[in-house]
């Protein structure tokens, strides 16, 4: 595991507190603009991932995501999870459950793109389970 924090070219930001009880592990988010849309930096430690959640239709729908440093993966419910690297885009549909977060043994980076129309308010769920995450490499 390495104990270098890459961010990309954006901020880390400050400790995610207000949204901490819908993560397992410490992430940090750097708001970057909230006109217009919600874009975020958004950093995770190694092992960090967010609950299982759904971005509704009703409220504009949606997610973009831009890796852009570090390891992680997002999964989709009932998929196989997807390994993500610096580059990757993620396109998260409304009414989809879905996580993503870092890899065991590394930092990852991605910009939070909200699809217009959608606040920071999502449906939060239940944890991604240990056993089921520690399957990841």
């Amino acid at each position: 595991m390495t104990d270098e924090i890459d961010t990309g070219p954006f901020p880390l930001g400050e400790e995610n507190t207000a949204y901490a009880q819908y993560f397992i592990g410490t992430s940090h988010l750097a708001p970057l603009s909230t006109e217009q849309m919600n874009i975020s930096n958004v950093t995770f430690e190694p092992g960090c991932r967010n609950n299982w959640h759904i971005h509704h239709a009703d409220t504009g729908g949606g997610q973009i995501l831009l890796v852009t440093a570090g390891r992680g993966y997002y999964q989709e419910w009932g998929a196989e999870p997807v390994e993500l690297h610096p580059g990757d885009v993620v396109n998260v549909p409304a009414g989809v459950k879905h996580w993503h977060g870092a890899a065991p043994d590394s930092w990852f980076t991605h910009i939070a793109i909200a699809v217009p129309g959608e606040g920071l308010d999502n449906e939060w769920l239940e944890p991604v389970a240990d056993e089921d995450y520690d399957r990841l490499g």
